[in-house]
């Protein structure tokens, strides 16, 4: 669902004393064809969209809309729910709510996030109170402790003449009891604390993506320090080679890099803060060794300017405060290994071909699909993308959204998306032109990459990578040659996930989809 565009040209040329004429001839297109684009008729992005922004002394963010786009899909998801079944409220009412009222927009977002919240830990306390094995042990046991408590506490009581030897024992095996008891207590509500930190989790991570949404996922401030770190790091040619990361780690801050041959505790890599060691499973890659080294520098010599960044207001609890601070590391080290002017140069050369600039830079697909949703400088920006990391069970576990298509935060997207047609086909560039529901059209490039393993008994699970762009930048791109991009008889109609889907008939459904007036389709009316 597209935020109005045209609606607020209109208003700000209107505001500004401005005829269609007159701003149209600043931005170098004929009347008409402004007319079309303000009555939402014609779509506009690239180059004119900022002549435009810039004939109405607007910042691009601001004439785009967003965060308005952003909280439209946040109402649009709340009046989803099944709560509100039958309330009437739709899409329209979610986009008339936002551009009249989007105060109550914003506290229905909010609401709507906590319910989600409060939910997702009702479910996952239940979940475990009916099928946990553990949690039914844990209570077996608590039950037998306070058996054996209450009879020998009994037998203390009713039996007069125990000797002093069996008194001891039933006093002994009391205090046994009691302190076997505590112990399994204190499991019990480990186990109901990891439930509850998984939910605070959750919340943390919509924190985090807030901040990066509100700095259109680019931080100049990181940019420029950035700079100085590659700058320190490089060798006298201005390559970023293994060697000199490994040799300023030792020298620098007494870190060493060891090749190990077993991961450990299920990861690839880590670093052990109290050997001060920075380890690598041997089949790791060189480019996640090179990420993860120049990552750690970061995290070591711009401490501070780290610490600052992520002390961002909205973040509120220490674990959002901690999500922050390894997104910026992780950013700051992107922008050290992939400079941003020579990266933006070296993408517009190749048209964005990712495994071309993969090939140049000694990156990965997902490093670089990364760094390209970050191309945001004002004035000197790449093409807008989107990104999105689904795992090999279709969960999604990286997003980020784009200007008229906010992805989905977790759980699946739409199963006819490219993200999971590229499984059928890993290591191969899968492309689609997606056509939503309201007309608006996208390109979406995805590849399934495996991660590589360390040897013959180990599985090397794939990870689905998609980035996404607006139709309209298609053939800027090496992904729209060969495309018909005017003809939308090929188009793959899709939505954004079943439950926001509008297309009742659609055979890949798996929630029961909206139907006139806001209410759910039955499930039995479903495609199957």
């Amino acid at each position: 669902m597209r935020a109005p565009m045209g609606i607020r040209i209109s208003s700000r040329r209107k505001g500004l004393g401005l005829s269609q004429a007159g701003l149209a001839r600043t931005v170098g297109i004929s009347a008409s064809y402004l007319n079309l684009i303000e009555a939402n008729k014609r779509q506009v992005g690239g180059a004119l969209l900022q002549r435009i922004a810039a004939a109405l002394d607007l910042d691009l963010d601001e004439l785009t809309g967003e965060a308005e786009h952003r909280l439209l899909h946040e109402v649009v998801e709340a009046f989803a729910d099944p709560v509100l079944a039958g309330s009437g409220a739709g899409p329209e009412a979610a986009r008339d709510l936002v551009a009249t009222r989007p105060d109550i927009a914003q506290v229905v977002a909010r609401l709507h996030r906590a319910h989600d919240a409060a939910m997702d830990s009702v479910a996952s306390y239940a979940d475990r109170l009916r099928a946990d094995p553990l949690l039914s042990q844990l209570l077996h046991r608590i039950l037998s402790g306070i058996t054996a408590i209450r009879s020998g506490a009994e037998i203390l009581e009713t039996v007069p003449d125990l000797s002093e030897d069996e008194r001891q024992r039933f006093v002994a095996t009391i205090a046994r009891e009691a302190r076997g008891l505590g112990a399994v207590a204190q499991n019990l509500i480990g186990q109901f604390d990891q439930t509850s930190n998984a939910a605070d989790f959750a919340s943390a991570r919509r924190a985090v993506d807030d901040m990066i949404f509100a700095q259109g996922n680019y931080f100049p401030g990181l940019e420029a320090v950035a700079e100085g770190l590659r700058a320190r790091i490089a060798t006298a040619d201005g390559g970023l080679a293994e060697a000199a990361m490994v040799d300023r780690l030792a020298s620098i801050h007494g870190v060493m890099v060891e090749r190990v041959a077993e991961g450990r505790n299920g990861r690839a890599f880590g670093f052990d803060a109290t050997r001060r060691a920075l380890w690598f499973r041997n089949t790791v890659t060189q480019s996640t060794r090179r990420f993860q080294m120049v990552q750690l520098l970061a995290e070591l010599e711009e401490a501070a300017v780290l610490d600052a960044e992520s002390q961002r207001p909205g973040l509120g609890s220490a674990l959002a405060t901690g999500g922050a601070r390894r997104y910026l590391a992780a950013y700051l080290a992107g922008a050290t290994l992939f400079p941003y002017e020579r990266f933006l140069a070296d993408a517009q050369a190749v048209r964005y071909d990712i495994d071309a600039l993969a090939e140049r830079f000694g990156a990965s697909f997902e490093q670089i699909a990364h760094r390209l949703v970050t191309l945001r400088r004002p004035g000197r920006s790449g093409l807008p993308f989107g990104f999105l990391r689904a795992d090999p069970a279709g969960r999604l576990s990286k997003h980020f959204p784009l200007p008229g298509l906010l992805l989905p935060n977790s759980g699946h997207a739409c199963p006819l998306w490219a993200i999971y047609a590229a499984f059928r086909s890993p290591g191969q560039v899968v492309r689609q032109v997606a056509r939503f529901a309201d007309g608006s059209r996208f390109l979406f490039v995805a590849k399934a990459v495996s991660r590589r393993s360390a040897g013959f008994a180990d599985q090397a699970l794939p990870h689905s990578i998609l980035i996404v762009t607006d139709i309209l930048h298609a053939d800027e791109t090496v992904y729209g040659d060969g495309l018909d991009l005017g003809d939308t008889r090929l188009d793959m109609p899709v939505g954004p996930t079943c439950r926001l889907c509008t297309r009742t008939e659609c055979p890949s459904r798996q929630e029961a989809p909206w139907a006139p007036g806001g209410e759910r389709v039955p499930p039995s009316l479903v495609a199957g």
